[in-house]
């Protein structure tokens, strides 16, 4: 065969040279005779669809179980690799023919290159500085015990060749078992529901220095490895990188801050500055590659130097997605595919397996839990830490492959350590959910409504952030509920931030960013904006207190982080956007579909009353609020316990000097028969009479508010079907900023309501809500659906929250069973709109 080459891939032993043409790299087509599987582009087509599809169904197996991705894209390496179908000589000729391993390999190598200078660009080198002695003390005391493990595996699998440097065996081996993937661990944090806490904290804080002390001893294993054996040649290799790395932070970190600030602030980098950067990586890579260290090293130093902010931010919007989407499940499916379970010979080979993963467990267990009791950690949670530092994932990935690309790892090691760090991390997350279960702490607190909340004491609300875009009318919203010093508000803002693969949005939880600076990634920048504009407001307004958070979770469980925290704050009400935005035309754009399965999540679990608010703005704008700012607001009350919450709502706003409140009242009307009929419906019903008798205290109640505020008005509307409800609300004239109505509206209304909802598109607004928020009604105002929060009776009925919930079932039975009984209603005051029931 002309111009042929001869090569010997990593992946196969010495003995085997491979011969092929190495211009064969597109085929002409199958009609002019060629075979595409011949070319190298289509089998590597081929080869990465495989491997995506094999990640997938992996992924769509191991999900109900919790485990991360990462073993799913190793064990769809290894089903496509030699353990299973690669067995077969037919497969492995076709689909992974030994010529295809270079481009293979090369790709992922390019892939694992760009991967580690992203992560060096997103890792804020002052969250190890702030992390204290705890988090420090706690990772090398962690790192001990399993180091030692490894050694003993050293010795016990003593498979290494005669030339390989024993410190350097010894050190891949140690470095495997005894460190901790901060990505795998962030995102497990997250789907456990522990990245919040103070232990979930203290363990991102520990495994982000124990990979730091990862990369140190993987640089020094590498110095040691066989081609350097010699210890000049070893000394030459310490001092090169060294020297590179005073290079990167002394002429080429400030050579990109220049670069930064050549580019004037708010404008976009040029495709030229990005690409000079781009470029940087791979020169980087190269000479460390020269210098006897992996070119990885040279990309994530690379990436250290780069300064937090706008075009790191650049960067990462731009690779990340297709870095970390596509060419890391190709490296982690390698892996899996150079893993052969069958060089595991017999019983005794998995024995020294299930041997291993204990010992290196419990090593990191009670190396973290010795500590921890120093610190005065409960046992509990630093049993806990210890399991989440036995966490596995990329590190471990790269310590493997570079010690098989030496040739300081054997075939049969490189598998039986594969097969242990798969195990090590698919157990963790089990575990951990079977052993701890954080205590509730909470105190148990009854106003967990704004009706029952009293107006001479403070009020607690969990404000939900999506997005900036929804911050200025929230901002208004809480501005016109009128915080004073007898009412003071406390807001807690929780930025919802959906978990993906990404490590820029686990970094932007675990960087608080006290330290200032420019923000990590776009995320984390529009963290920083909401708060920004939340500690404005504050600054601004008097007797308001702002407490700013993040929750990532993914959007079927991130309902349950707001309730959590809802819990845990004890709030009356929480106030969550829409899923829909109005465009410049009026019309109600859809954002995101999973918002929508957020917010009937969150209606449906809610320990409080739940507001949802479809935001036009406040007073005909999004801007920010200001102290000229006057807004009219309406209520409209049709009857029950939302339309109630919806009432008391509007009663707070109506005490701020600048809002003027509008009450409508909607009476059905009724001829004789009707009246019998619905009197008998309630008697078989008391919940239908206890809820119309709290709706009569509280309009009596508004009606002598109203009579001495001049900036209330009282309206009553008696209708007898849809069209008569709609026509009255239409004939508001559009003056209002912003209506509150109920999301369901009372339980005699249904004749109100007649036709409204056949077409509702939102039934989780309520049939009045729906109208108003949709484009056809031709409003300009903001809508808020107030749920009120009701408990569960005995037989799981709703029952009434007023000044306190129903304590017992015997008292909620009693009540139930006076059919023809007299209901008394106590006032607490003028002032609370909250009555009690005797």
């Amino acid at each position: 065969m002309e111009n042929t080459t001869m090569i010997a891939p990593s992946n196969v032993s010495d003995s085997k040279m491979i011969c092929y043409t190495p211009f064969m790299t597109t085929t002409n087509g199958v009609w002019q005779g060629d075979n595409p599987l011949d070319f190298s582009i289509p089998v590597f087509i081929l080869q990465i669809t495989l491997i995506v599809l094999a990640t997938r169904l992996f992924v769509c197996i191991l999900r109900p179980f919790h485990q991360p991705r990462v073993i799913a894209e190793i064990l769809g390496g290894l089903f496509l690799g030699p353990s299973v179908l690669g067995k077969h000589e037919t497969f492995a000729n076709i689909v992974f023919p030994l010529k295809s391993a270079l481009v293979l390999e090369t790709m992922a190598n390019i892939g694992l290159i760009y991967f580690l200078f992203l992560i060096g660009l997103e890792m804020d080198m002052s969250i190890v500085k702030r992390t204290g002695r705890k988090a420090m003390c706690i990772a090398v005391a962690g790192m001990i015990l399993p180091f030692i493990v490894g050694i003993g595996v050293s010795v016990a699998l003593n498979d290494r060749d005669a030339s390989v440097n024993e410190v350097s065996y010894v050190l891949y081996l140690g470095i495997v078992l005894s460190v901790t993937s901060f990505p795998v661990l962030a995102r497990m944090l997250a789907e456990l529901k522990l990245i919040n806490t103070e232990l979930g904290k203290l363990a991102l804080s520990t495994s982000l220095i124990n990979d730091m002390c990862a990369w140190v001893l993987l640089a020094l294993a590498i110095a040691l490895s066989e081609q350097n054996s010699t210890t000049l040649a070893s000394v030459w290799v310490v001092l090169s990188n060294v020297f590179f790395v005073g290079f990167c932070f002394l002429v080429v970190r400030p050579s990109v801050i220049w670069l930064i600030k050549k580019t004037p602030e708010g404008k976009p980098f040029s495709d030229f500055q990005i690409c000079v950067v781009l470029v940087g990586v791979m020169v980087s890579a190269f000479i460390t590659d020269v210098i006897g260290m992996h070119s990885i090293f040279g990309a994530f130093v690379y990436g250290l130097v780069i300064p937090n902010g706008p075009l790191g931010a650049a960067i990462i919007e731009k690779l990340e997605d297709f870095v970390s989407g596509l060419l890391i499940p190709l490296f982690y499916a390698i892996s899996g595919l150079k893993t052969n379970i069958t060089l595991t010979h017999g019983g005794l080979s998995w024995a020294f397996i299930f041997t291993v993963v204990p010992l290196a467990c419990f090593g990191k267990i009670i190396g973290t839990l010795i500590i921890s009791i120093l610190f005065d950690i409960p046992t509990r949670d630093g049993v806990v830490l210890g399991l989440l530092m036995n966490t596995k994932g990329l590190i471990e990935m790269i310590v493997l492959n570079i010690g098989r690309e030496q040739k300081v790892l054997g075939d049969e090691i490189f598998s039986v350590m594969i097969i242990v760090t798969i195990i090590m991390t698919a157990i963790i997350s089990p575990v951990v959910t079977l052993i701890y279960k954080p205590r509730k702490r909470f105190i148990p607190y009854r106003k967990r409504t704004v009706q029952s909340s009293r107006v001479d004491a403070e009020l607690r609300v969990l404000v939900c952030v999506h997005a900036p875009r929804n911050v200025p009318t929230i901002i208004n919203l809480l501005e016109a509920t009128y915080p004073n010093k007898r009412s003071p508000i406390w807001a807690y803002v929780l930025h919802l931030v959906e978990l993906t693969r990404r490590a820029s949005a686990m970094l932007a939880v675990h960087a608080t960013r006290q330290s200032g600076g420019p923000a990590l990634n776009k995320t984390q920048a529009q963290t920083e904006h909401i708060v920004s504009a939340f500690r404005n407001f504050e600054e601004h307004v008097g007797y308001v207190s702002v407490q700013p958070m993040t929750a990532v979770s993914p959007y079927p469980t991130m309902h349950e982080d707001i309730c959590n925290a809802a819990e845990e704050k004890r709030v009356a009400t929480i106030i969550i956007p829409f899923h829909k935005q109005q465009t410049v035309d009026g019309d109600m754009l859809e954002t995101n579909p999973a918002l929508r399965m957020v917010n009937h999540n969150l209606l449906q679990t809610a320990p409080c009353s739940v507001g949802l608010l479809v935001d036009r703005g406040i007073n005909g704008s999004n801007r920010l609020t200001s102290n000229q700012a006057s807004h009219q607001v309406a209520v409209l009350f049709f009857g029950g316990s939302d339309d109630r919450e919806a009432l008391s709502y509007g009663w707070r706003m109506s005490r701020h000097p600048r809002v003027n409140l509008t009450v409508m009242h909607f009476i059905p009307r009724k001829d004789e028969t009707q009246t019998l009929k619905a009197d008998d419906d309630q008697l078989d019903d008391p919940r239908s009479l206890i809820s119309n008798k709290l709706d009569e205290e509280c309009i009596n109640e508004m009606k002598m508010i109203v009579a001495s505020n001049d900036s209330m008005s009282y309206i009553e509307k008696v209708v007898s079907n849809g069209e008569e409800t709609v026509a009255a609300i239409r004939g508001m004239n559009n003056v209002n900023d912003l209506f509150i109505v109920g999301q369901g509206q009372g339980n005699s209304s249904s004749a109100l309501m007649e036709g409204l909802t056949d077409w509702s598109e939102c039934p989780e607004l309520g049939a009045i809500g729906d109208l108003l928020a949709s484009s056809d009604f031709e409003t300009s105002a903001s809508v808020l659906v107030m749920h009120q929060y009701v408990g569960q009776g005995p037989d799981g009925e709703d029952i009434f929250v007023g000044e306190r919930p129903w304590q017992s079932s015997d008292e909620f039975n009693n009540l139930r069973q006076q059919h023809r009984g007299r209901y008394t209603t106590v006032s607490t005051g003028t002032n609370t709109l909250a009555p009690q029931f005797l």
